[in-house]
């Protein structure tokens, strides 16, 4: 079964590590090393809660990823979301599904959002697909927005909205509970 926990301070240095590491770092936008101070910095400010949420993302209770909102605009009713795995065995086992059906759970139900963004690097098209699937739509695609090794890297730009998410939800949720991932 797959959880979110609440980000807390015994996180801090598992977050560390998992952005650290070489199953983590080729996703994220900045892959240069994350020096602890930064990473302390950064970690501070998630523990505020000030706009943004994390979620360390349990698998029959171990620690395998996590999970961000961040960029919360009350006005506006819109957020950005992230999230990664970081132990490779859950890979194609449907815990991004469950990830991802949890985190749209939470940002129309408990957030009471409009529209949840999110951007993804061109070159991993499974999480693409897997965002497609859901129902978000791609509202842009930012070309040659990053370099990296030699190379210019596209980023997609998709979003998601709550009445797309209200038209799913019933059976994302039937689905996942019957192969008891939530």
């Amino acid at each position: 079964m797959i959880e979110l926990i609440d980000c807390e301070e015994s996180h801090r240095w598992l977050l560390y590590e998992w952005r650290s590491s070489d199953e983590v770092r080729p996703y994220m936008y900045d892959r240069a090393e994350i020096s602890r101070e930064t990473h302390d910095a950064w970690y501070t400010q998630l523990l505020r809660r000030e706009g943004r949420r994390g979620w360390i993302i349990a698998m029959d209770g171990k620690p395998v990823g996590a999970a961000f909102v961040s960029q919360h605009d009350h006005e506006n009713r819109r957020a950005t979301w992230a999230f990664y795995l970081a132990d490779p065995s859950t890979r194609g086992r449907g815990v991004g599904s469950a990830v991802e059906y949890l985190v749209l759970e939470h940002a129309f139900g408990e957030l009471g959002l409009h529209k949840l963004c999110c951007e993804v690097l061109s070159f991993n098209t499974a999480v693409v697909a897997m965002h497609k699937k859901f129902g978000f739509v791609e509202e842009g695609l930012l070309r040659d927005h990053w370099y990296r090794d030699g190379e210019w890297v596209d980023t997609h730009v998709l979003a998601m909205f709550e009445d797309a998410w209200a038209e799913r939800r019933k059976r994302f949720g039937e689905q996942l509970r019957s192969r008891g991932l939530i």
